[in-house]
């Protein structure tokens, strides 16, 4: 029954991750959901990391060190996926009675098996078939998890400079730092042309809004 049970807490950990990894990378927009990984991953993490932001009292210093967050928490939160399929796939591995060396490993050995198989370098070849097949896979779904987050990293950089881009382009408008007060008497005399450039933002902002919905690393 013990091994029944690790197998339904594996497959439910592998599915979850996996899950979650689709809807936050993948899907072009939020997608609603009961639970997400991905979530409870920001409200730790930030709680955590602002928390100790909060005790810098030097202003420059506190906005360069919560400015780490948003890279940082996109590479913590693939090796968060990453664990949570490693320990998935230990408690399939354990469940199917992994053999190693001759003899069922514990559950230790079924997690150095997982984490071995998921990063592709496999150095330990259980002797059973259905350990076998698990590595396959574990190779197999590690290999793609890399490859999918890798792949978007440009994608969610370039959404980031693009929004800091029109951000910059305002100094010439609105003073800086720019100012509403600023710019109304800059393009006073220009009415076209201010209400030209109200309409630049509010693209702008419904840009930023549906991509900090979609991705919170962005947010």
């Amino acid at each position: 029954m013990l091994r029944g049970l690790a197998t339904c807490a594996g497959l439910a950990l592998i599915l979850v991750a996996l899950v979650d990894c689709f809807n936050t990378i993948v899907l072009p927009r939020r997608v609603g959901r009961l639970f997400g990984l991905t979530s409870l991953f920001y409200r730790i993490t930030w709680s955590t990391f602002s928390g100790v932001g909060r005790r810098i009292r030097n202003g420059r210093r506190r906005e360069e060190f919560l400015s780490i967050y948003g890279p940082l928490s996109l590479l913590s939160l693939l090796m968060f996926w990453a664990l949570c399929i490693v320990v998935g796939f230990g408690f399939l591995h354990w469940a199917a009675h992994v053999q190693l060396d001759g003899h069922d490993g514990n559950f230790a050995s079924a997690l150095y098996v997982s984490a071995s198989s998921i990063v592709t370098i496999a150095i330990a070849q259980p002797a059973n078939s259905m350990s076998r097949w698990l590595v396959t896979v574990d190779a197999g779904l590690g290999f793609g998890l890399f490859g999918l987050v890798v792949g978007y990293l440009p994608m969610l950089y370039q959404s980031y400079s693009s929004r800091e881009l029109q951000i910059s382009l305002l100094d010439a408008r609105a003073g800086s730092p720019p100012t509403a007060g600023e710019l109304l008497l800059r393009q006073a005399n220009k009415p076209d042309k201010l209400e030209g450039q109200l309409a630049d933002w509010e693209k702008w902002t419904a840009e930023v809004l549906d991509e900090q919905l979609s991705y919170s690393m962005l947010a």
